[in-house]
């Protein structure tokens, strides 16, 4: 394996920035609108239907279609959040705090999280929070339950554990921030909290009202919110995840990085069958998102052209697999930061398994 420290990068990100085209940018305020009314119709089906059944088999096809439907939604406010949805900053401020409810996200607190840290600091020892490998040290130093826990939040099936855990709970419901977001932080956390007593109070209204009672209301409640938005844990999860960890997909400790490294290098572009991209809006076109978040979804497909063409050895792009998925759930366990290659639980790089199988 060729160690990505022995050659200096003179590419810089305010290059590849430079070779988008400005047409990338153009953001009209009606596509914006329609995009948001098609996502919000599709999410208003789904809560209806599994408002009205209980059949086993029908509630579990509807809560992953309402799952997908919380994802869709989850990343328009994303786009939201990063100022690509609209022209209008103040809009995409309100729209973005109104799409991330249903995935009971903090806004300000993920955009803290998010924009400010992963964006800027993508693959970045020590600063990018959102899957940072353990080195082999740091594992063996964890408490048997630790341990128990990484290995179940770095399976294939972990994905939603994770997100729940070290994205939603610690870094927006338990936030500590500066004295300078506090206030917003905590606004919005009000902001969702009335939104599920909200939902709460109108699911045992309902339940009275119809005489079917306060019980059944709250089943009602956590089939039509709560299930949706687990699945959507593991769904975001799995997605942010793919983005930024593959065999192949080196970190950088601290003084070995750049913005280069982290948006480009570090980053995959992924392409999802059309039926799935009507859920997940190009998310998946991750590589020129990374390189200019300003850039609206629907644009991410022209602009990863662009960087590819100009960076063809670069670029990751891979069709959408499963296998892709499994491999690496199965190899990227944790990161030796001085040989930049990953590791299983028994110290084995997926570089050294490729060679003994061939």
């Amino acid at each position: 394996m060729t160690d990505p420290h022995d050659s200096e990068h003179q590419h810089t990100l305010r290059e590849a920035i430079s070779i988008i085209p400005d047409s990338c940018y153009e953001n009209p305020t009606g596509k914006g609108i329609l995009y948001l009314l098609w996502a919000v119709l599709i999410y208003g089906f789904s809560l209806g239907a599994l408002f009205y059944t209980d059949n086993p088999v029908l509630l579990l096809a509807l809560w992953v279609l309402t799952g997908l439907s919380v994802s869709s939604l989850f990343i328009l406010g994303h786009d939201a959040c990063h100022g690509a949805l609209f022209k209008s900053k103040k809009l995409c401020r309100a729209i973005g705090r109104a799409l991330m409810l249903p995935s009971l996200h903090i806004y300000n607190a993920w955009d803290m999280g998010h924009n400010r840290v992963h964006h800027s600091f993508t693959i970045r020892q020590h600063k990018d929070f959102v899957w940072h490998p353990l080195t082999a040290q740091e594992y063996h130093g964890l408490s048997r339950l630790q341990k128990a826990m990484h290995r179940i939040e770095w399976s294939a099936f972990g994905a939603g554990i994770y997100y729940l855990l070290e994205v939603w709970w610690k870094k927006m419901v338990v936030l500590r921030s500066s004295k300078k977001l506090a206030e917003s932080i905590r606004q919005d956390k009000r902001f969702v909290l009335y939104f599920v007593l909200l939902s709460v109070a109108g699911a045992v209204a309902i339940g009275l009202a119809s005489g079917t009672g306060a019980a059944y209301a709250l089943w009602v409640w956590c089939k039509v919110l709560i299930v949706p938005w687990l699945i959507f844990n593991h769904i975001i999860g799995a997605t942010v995840y793919i983005h930024h960890i593959q065999p192949d997909i080196a970190w950088h400790a601290d003084g070995l990085w750049s913005k280069f490294k982290g948006q480009v290098e570090g980053t995959t572009n992924i392409r999802v069958p059309a039926l799935l991209n009507i859920f997940f809006h190009n998310i998946f076109v991750h590589i020129p998102h990374h390189v200019d978040p300003r850039i609206p979804f629907y644009h991410l497909p022209a602009a990863a052209e662009a960087i590819k063409e100009h960076y063809p050895e670069e670029v990751h792009d891979l069709p959408f697999g499963l296998y892709d998925y499994w491999r690496a759930t199965k190899h990227c366990k944790l990161y030796d930061f001085d040989e930049n290659v990953w590791l299983d639980y028994r110290g084995r790089s997926p570089q050294a398994e490729d060679l003994a199988v061939a």
